[in-house]
């Protein structure tokens, strides 16, 4: 009976292996740590070690160590739910047999752990040597070398040099086994089709059917340089529709001529494809020994399974140039980059730091030079809080010690993958904000200046056509004062003049201001009606007549009177201004219930005017804006500031008739804010 110990810190991959393997063949010992099993250890009764740990960090290393030292020729396998590819390559150097994944599969299992103990087992003595009369003998067998073999395919996976892995392999069959000729030729695609704009990997262009030769034994180079073998016909076809080994003094040969000019070329007498268990990478191509005779079935067979774990060192080969490509090719990218691109790993560990970042915190050289020691305290923390949290804070700026007045605008995003608890890693971005802030400072600046320039030229245009009808009065009074008629239209062009230049004084007022004063209950519809009649004062000319609606309901509001008053007074006089003299401003009032739960007051003042088109009603709020020849253009922009003063907002409706709504808190929350 064979004793597996399982080493984990919970017995459940214990209870999955003793419950898939025959009890009668295996005893499964479970041991939180491997100095529990010491005893067993000291008097030999270990016959494989099931390890469960995550190759993520160092810690299984040492274990695996300890296990080695305790026990060097027990096969070692491991259980792990994650790996990284540094560390499953130092448990392999180690000597740990296999690295699996979870869930556990009795016949891999099984077939690991019998090819383990076979690998382990004593090599048979070495053949007698041979004579003449042997010569003339089938061949043998050669036991010994085809061990040698076995042992060295346990370190195929470990090398990611494709050219120097070929050589090697390809130099050991030729010590052990007496290979005379051999060729081996790779395809450039990986068995897989990639994009158009995917680069090429070693071997030749990605769209192409061929095989290239990749390495050689006793074949002229001139004539691997100008011959490939082909997906579409002779060796390569048949092999890759046939995945099985073909030899040259076969029917299948003699029937195809492309066959049989590939091997007459090559001076090979079998082929045998390379696959990773998956696809086919390649074929291998081998003559007869150096003695002349040819290989026995069974080493054919033994070289196919070879030749298939070196698929599998073929393939990790090509994922590491392609990964090495593209980290090179990502680290150049952040390295034009202005601004300092850093990448935390959860332990705090620096992945990637650009030439930026490191030359910003004076910190040269490899990416080794640089920690998260080096960071300043403020974003050390801000890093370390994305790393635990999990969540992106806000956008915010700092400056850095040794950066004199730049202002850098701070970045953190955190990496975390589907179904993770925690981040992987966390994307640190500083940006040099200063010279925009300065451009942005100076672009303020100036729009201020256009918009004093703009006031400056519209109040004084305006302010002057109030004065020159004050001017011509006074020429009048001067020289008809004592003329009842002159006296009576110089009043009435003197107050036309006064109350321009006081509505303007009173539009500049409410601009100006950052508050309200004093609130009250103000009932809406006294409100309107004075607000109508103030409205109606500033445009005599106008006949209009007003007509309120407020669906029966006596509403009242939580507003400064002088205010909102004005704000309506704004809205009735563009009404007003807008409509003929026989006809009637309409005002409608109602209450409003939003889907969140706030009540409103709704506002709509509705004149018999043509409407306001597609671009006045986007722009009639914004200052100085007017079609009309007279007014600064300010009536709306006033009110809008008004109503926006009372939390509520004003909206210009493009229909026709004209519409301009405003909404107010009808109570609540914000009314009682106001009230306060």
């Amino acid at each position: 009976m064979k004793n597996l110990v399982v080493i984990a810190q919970h017995p459940g991959l214990a209870e999955a292996v003793r419950a898939v393997l025959d009890t009668g063949e295996f005893r499964v010992l479970h041991h939180a740590e491997a100095w529990a099993a010491e005893p067993l250890f000291n008097q030999g009764m270990v016959d494989a070690i099931l390890l469960d740990a995550d190759l993520t960090n160092v810690r299984p290393i040492r274990a695996i160590e300890h296990l080695r030292r305790a026990l060097p020729g027990c096969p070692v396998i491991i259980y792990a739910t994650a790996t990284q590819w540094e560390w499953e390559e130092e448990a392999y150097l180690l000597g740990v047999d296999y690295i699996l994944t979870k869930p556990v599969r009795v016949r891999l299992l099984t077939s690991l752990l019998e090819r383990s103990w076979r690998k382990d087992s004593k090599p048979l003595p070495a053949p007698p040597p041979i004579t003449v009369a042997d010569m003339t003998a089938p061949a043998r067998k050669p036991e010994p070398a085809l061990g040698a073999l076995r042992d060295f395919s346990g370190i195929l996976t470990h090398s990611l040099h494709t050219d120097a892995l070929l050589r090697e392999f390809l130099q050991l069959l030729r010590e052990i086994l007496g290979v005379n000729r051999a060729a081996i030729f790779l395809r450039s695609d990986g068995g897989l089709p990639a994009p158009s704009n995917t680069p090429t990997a070693p071997g030749g262009d990605f769209t192409s059917p061929t095989l290239a030769a990749a390495c050689a034994l006793g074949i002229s180079p001139q004539l691997l340089n100008h011959f490939a073998l082909s997906l579409r016909g002779g060796i390569g076809a048949h092999l890759q529709r046939h995945a099985r080994i073909l030899r040259r003094g076969t029917a299948e040969t003699a029937q195809d001529p492309d066959i049989a000019r590939e091997f007459e070329l090559l001076g090979a007498q079998v082929a045998i494809p390379i696959f990773d268990r998956e696809s086919l990478l390649g074929i291998a191509v081998f003559d007869g020994r150096l003695t002349g005779e040819l290989f026995a079935s069974e080493e054919l067979a033994l070289v196919f399974h070879l030749l298939e774990e070196l698929g599998l060192a073929i393939r990790n080969a090509w994922l590491h140039d392609a990964l090495a490509q593209q980290h090179g090719m990502m680290t150049d990218t952040l390295n034009q980059l202005g601004s300092a691109v850093i990448v935390v790993a959860h332990d705090l560990t620096i992945l990637q730091a650009n030439q930026t970042a490191r030359s910003l915190f004076r910190r040269g050289g490899a990416i080794g030079n640089f920690t998260f020691a080096d960071l300043p305290q403020s974003l050390g923390s801000k890093v370390f809080e994305t790393l635990q949290s999990g969540q992106s804070p806000a956008v915010s700026r700092c400056r850095l010690p040794g950066a004199g007045e730049a202002i850098f605008r701070v970045t953190l995003k955190p990496f975390q993958r589907a179904g993770a608890t925690r981040p992987d890693a966390a994307l640190l971005l500083l940006e040099d904000v200063t010279q925009a802030d300065r451009a942005q400072q100076m672009e303020i600046e100036a729009a201020n200046l256009r918009l004093v320039r703009k006031m400056a030229e519209q109040l004084a245009h305006e302010i002057g056509n109030s004065l020159v009808p004050l001017s011509t009065t006074q020429q009048l009074l001067s020289t008809g004062a004592e003329d009842p008629t002159v006296r009576k239209e110089v009043a009435g062009i003197m107050g036309e003049s006064v109350r321009r230049i006081t509505r303007l004084a009173r539009q500049m007022q409410h601009l100006s201001r950052d508050g309200l004063r004093r609130m009250e209950k103000l009932p809406l519809a006294q409100l309107i009606e004075e607000a109508f009649s103030e409205a109606h004062a500033e445009s005599p000319r106008a006949a209009a007549r007003l007509q309120y609606e407020s669906g029966g309901q006596p509403l009242t509001l939580v507003a400064e009177r002088a205010g909102l008053k004005h704000a309506l007074v704004e809205v009735l006089l563009n009404a007003l201004q807008a409509t003929a003299d026989d006809q009637t401003v309409h005002v409608s009032s109602a209450n409003e219930t939003h889907p969140d739960g706030s009540r409103w007051v709704r506002i709509n003042v509705q004149d018999a005017g043509a409407g306001f088109d597609a671009e006045s009603a986007v722009h009639a709020t914004e200052p100085f804006y007017s079609k009309r020849t007279v007014g600064l253009g300010l009536g709306l922009t006033v009110t809008q500031k008004i109503v926006e003063l009372h939390h509520g907002r004003l909206e210009v409706q493009r229909t026709r008739p004209s519409t301009v709504s405003i909404m107010l808190p009808a109570g609540g929350t914000e009314a009682e804010e106001l009230a306060e």
